[in-house]
């Protein structure tokens, strides 16, 4: 059976199309929104509010020298507040911990109360706190971060959230919806539908070698259309 060339080329380019036309697209609209909307304000930088760069009183503090001898494995020391506090952060082996900077004793992990006090102070809008939750499982908006961590969620439309950790009330991460969005506009802009981070998946590289396969068969009916003369009999 003879192959009908132009027939087939015609009818790949054609399915080719629709495949590649629907992906591109999603391209557009998602490659625009990402573009539209400021990384400052995905990245939730207005939620929060700078904290004061106010001087420590270095007088009376225990030395970090202390800290040191008394946990073995630590590998840095910082002062840092909390809630107003001057404490010292020691990074363990086990994690961060706070210590109290005057005594150098160890202080125990915040407590809810606390935890809401710290992402009051630390978010910038007057919303009232909707909910606080110690997570120990990761939601899908922080799979990236292992838990566990408090999530501290304000009211708005925007659903705003604070991520705390539960060792020294520090912000890990921040959330709301316009972030999401771009989440899942990232999702279907790479193709990668499972954890939104492989920028190489085979679904992307399927859909980059059909845009390829479209624009050769394209070409050759583009060259194919073309009259032929034909030569004369002598």
């Amino acid at each position: 059976m003879k192959i009908r060339w132009p027939l087939l080329v015609r009818r790949t380019h054609k399915w080719l199309a629709l495949f590649v036309g629907v992906q591109a697209l999603i391209w557009t609209v998602t490659g625009f929104y990402m573009v539209a909307v400021h990384i400052d304000i995905i990245h939730g930088d207005h939620l929060v509010r700078e904290a004061p760069a106010a001087p420590f009183d270095l007088a009376g503090l225990a030395p970090p020298s202390r800290l040191v001898a008394a946990v073995p494995g630590v590998s840095e020391i910082r002062l840092q507040r909390f809630l107003e506090r001057p404490v010292w952060r020691a990074q363990t082996p086990e994690g961060p911990r706070l210590f109290d900077a005057r005594s150098g004793e160890p202080l125990a992990r915040p407590s809810e109360i606390q935890i809401r006090e710290q992402a009051r102070r630390i978010y910038a809008s007057d919303g009232a706190i909707v909910s606080v939750k110690l997570l120990t499982t990761a939601p899908i908006e922080m799979q990236s971060r292992k838990p566990p961590y408090w999530a501290v969620e304000f009211e708005g439309w925007n659903r705003p959230i604070l991520y705390l950790s539960p060792d020294t009330g520090e912000l890990i991460s921040r959330r709301h919806a316009l972030w999401r969005i771009f989440d899942f506009a990232w999702m279907l802009h790479i193709m990668d539908y499972d954890e939104r981070s492989d920028v190489n998946n085979p679904l992307l590289r399927v859909a980059t070698w059909s845009a390829f396969a479209m624009a050769a068969t394209g070409a050759w009916l583009l060259i194919w259309s073309f009259p032929r003369r034909r030569r004369k009999k002598t």
